[in-house]
């Protein structure tokens, strides 16, 4: 049986490294976008891989969305919370909207989609989630409390989540990369991302591909027994 796989943020970066790899691993893939058109056509082009359009962090626009996948592709096995955006500002000049906007997406949409997953999983007996959190969750970052805040909120509700779940034979885990070579770091200026590479021990940014690897470990019916980790992979950058 092929397996169904939902990739949000997945048309870019990492979730897109992410979806390829799956799919080339024999599985079914659907990536979720939002306000990336350009990039989701692009993605849909050169892969065939179907795209959805919605925004993670509308409770009720995802469970639809999510009900909407099922019907169309089969029931989802596999979910990668991937979606996340920043809003970095030192929290004295933070306004409530940058707070909100990144709690939003990147820790109550990592909910929603569980949320619309969930029953279905823990009726079908099976599951495998894995949530993007970051390096900046274990170690934090300057200018980055909403961020930091919301990912490691998103690593304890992967172990909640791992515990309510794993009779259920589904696991829930995470992955926090080092910095990586996409789209959002590539904004950072470039002195400060020379200084960012200087200080990861290896000497360089992750390659998506090499983040997306962890995933696919974790999906894997081999993995049946890892619920509730937090796989680092940084470099070295950050030794929890």
């Amino acid at each position: 049986m092929t397996r169904t796989a939902l990739i949000t943020g997945g048309v870019s970066g990492i979730g897109a490294a992410t979806a390829k790899l799956l799919k080339a691993s024999g599985y079914n893939v659907v990536a979720n976008f939002f306000g990336n058109d350009a990039d989701a056509d692009a993605f849909h082009g050169e892969t065939g891989i179907p795209v959805r359009g919605w925004d993670v962090s509308n409770f009720d626009a995802t469970q639809k969305a999510v009900a909407a996948v099922e019907k169309d592709f089969g029931a989802v096995d596999i979910l990668v919370n991937n979606a996340g955006i920043t809003q970095d500002c030192t929290l004295h000049k933070m306004s409530y909207a940058q707070w909100h906007s990144v709690i939003d997406v990147d820790l109550t949409g990592c909910f929603n989609m569980c949320r619309a997953v969930i029953n279905g999983m823990r009726d079908r007996r099976f599951g495998r989630i894995v949530n993007v959190s970051s390096i900046n969750a274990l170690s934090g970052q300057f200018g980055q409390t909403n961020y930091a805040a919301a990912k490691a909120g998103v690593i304890g509700f992967t172990k909640s989540l791992a515990q309510e779940s794993a009779s259920r034979g589904i696991t829930v885990n995470a992955i926090a990369p080092g910095y990586t070579d996409t789209g959002m770091v590539r904004a950072v200026p470039a002195k400060v991302l020379e200084g960012i590479t200087a200080a990861v021990p290896v000497g360089r940014l992750a390659e998506p591909e090499e983040i997306a690897r962890g995933v696919l470990f974790l999906v894997e019916d081999h993995a049946a027994f890892i619920t509730g980790a937090t796989l680092s992979i940084n470099g070295g950058k950050y030794m929890a």
